[in-house]
């Protein structure tokens, strides 16, 4: 999966979001079909994604939006439209990604009230190797037209889930009863994004539908930039070394607007930042150097902080809601007008390929070498920083590193083989145990003893 690059988009418009053939982008333009004004039933207002042909060309909404009230929703929510993905000589081997519908199935009509625009709610039916993601609806008792409202093929979209109940006809005095839910997509896997387009799904009645095979949600994968680490430090002399290494910009995981809480409304977040960049940056930090200069082996100890910090990991995910080693949103998004989705990031990205536990180890690691006679030794710990920035450049919240077991380096020079590299129990007792991510303490644990020359870190 890639990012679109699209020169010609309109100022401050999102590059669209390629899934093979289709093309996925995002709309605050909505056009008014019907309300429950001078019903008895609740308050709602259904809406259809309208963008400005000159802003979208091509795209075409996923089904209609509805909102409990009738609050006007333009410029405050962003739906999901798609299009075609049209490159000249080149077609999908899977067929085309978008489909009309075929004919649309009555689920509901207004009957009750006179004095009530008449209104419809349809279920789009897919050709054959698509499906529908919403509802449409129509301000009259007719069928919508065929060309309101795309269907998708199957195999660009995930099964979803049916959540929690939007509105009911309850009251209005309707021959037919209806419930209206909202889409929730399912858990995302590692480097993976599931979102729902805005839609509604419903069903006659005021039973909750069962899921998936009436619900789904659109998919992507995180796009991640990566860039070569930093060069490995080597000792060119007895000196002691400069205590950091040139740092590099090794990835950046690039994600859209919608899977970063920035404290606006969702329109105006979608229009300052349609995506935001998480970079990682890795740098070579001094340990410790010794020089042995005697006819016999030496043990060196040194103690390598960790740059992972329970205070600013609450922090990060305090502000921007977005969780390091595993998937968020962790609880249901209570605003109507936000975009429902569950992201992940990459395991490479985030260094969980083995296991997501170095991020809980906050205890400083302790390193002993044996420093051949005659020789100069350094110890270095490569150290992970990760900043979330805004398109325009600007900071979120906080950064905040990564370090683990298998990031210390050791160089000597002359650089002939060293006896012995061996990382130790955690910490001694002297030093206090840090709590965990969760806040569970660590117990320290002894080293044994040893005769040593003894350094800390610079």
């Amino acid at each position: 999966m890639t990012i679109e690059d699209n020169p010609a988009a309109h100022p401050k418009q999102m590059e669209p979001i390629t899934l093979d053939n289709l093309l996925i982008n995002f709309t605050t333009e909505f056009h008014r079909i019907w309300s429950t004004n001078g019903s008895k039933a609740k308050p709602a207002t259904f809406w259809r994604p309208t963008p400005a042909p000159d802003a979208l060309p091509g795209y075409f909404p996923l089904g209609d939006v509805l909102i409990p009230g009738d609050t006007n929703i333009n410029g405050e929510m962003v739906a999901a439209v798609v299009c075609e993905k049209g490159i000249e000589g080149v077609e999908s081997t899977k067929g085309k990604a978008l489909g009309r519908p075929v004919d649309f199935e009555l689920v509901w009509k207004e009957t009750g009230a006179p004095s009530v625009t008449r209104m419809s709610i349809w279920r789009p039916l897919p050709p054959v190797g698509y499906v529908a993601l919403g509802l449409v609806c129509s301000n009259d008792h007719c069928k919508p037209s065929l060309n309101s409202v795309r269907c998708v093929r199957l195999d660009l979209v995930i099964a979803a889930n049916v959540g929690e109940l939007i509105w009911n006809d309850k009251g209005s005095g309707a021959k037919l009863s209806f419930s209206a839910f909202a889409i929730e997509p399912p858990t995302a896997a590692a480097g993976d994004i599931h979102f729902a387009p805005g839609t509604f799904v419903g069903v006659q009645g005021y039973s909750k539908p069962l899921a998936p095979s009436t619900a789904y949600s659109l998919r992507m994968q995180i796009p991640l930039q990566v860039s070569a680490s930093p060069q490995t430090p080597t000792l060119t002399g007895y000196a002691k070394p400069a205590v950091n290494e040139p740092a590099s910009v090794t990835q950046i995981a690039r994600l859209p607007w919608f899977a970063v809480r920035d404290h606006v409304h969702p329109g105006e977040q979608f229009r300052n930042s349609p995506y935001y960049e998480l970079k990682r940056t890795d740098e070579y930090v001094l340990i410790g150097h010794e020089r042995n200069e005697s006819d016999k082996y030496r043990a060196v100890k040194w103690t390598a902080p960790r740059t992972q910090n329970a205070v600013t990991m609450r922090m990060f995910n305090s502000f921007t809601a977005m969780e390091i080693v595993k998937a968020w949103p962790t609880v249901p998004l209570s605003d109507i007008r936000m975009t429902k989705f569950s992201a992940c990031l990459p395991k490479r990205f985030n260094q969980t390929e083995t296991s997501s536990s170095g991020w809980n180890e906050l205890r400083p690691q302790v390193v002993i070498v044996m420093a051949p006679k005659q020789t100069a030794v350094a110890v270095y710990q490569m150290q992970s920083h990760y900043e979330l920035v805004r398109e325009d450049g600007t900071q979120v919240a906080v950064d905040f590193g990564y370090t683990d077991d298998s990031s210390v380096l050791l160089t000597q020079y002359p650089p002939e083989s060293v006896e012995v590299v061996s990382s130790c129990p955690p910490l001694t007792t002297d030093t206090p145990a840090e709590p965990d991510i969760d806040g569970a303490d660590v117990n320290a644990q002894l080293l044994p003893d040893l005769v040593v020359a003894t350094d800390t870190a610079p």
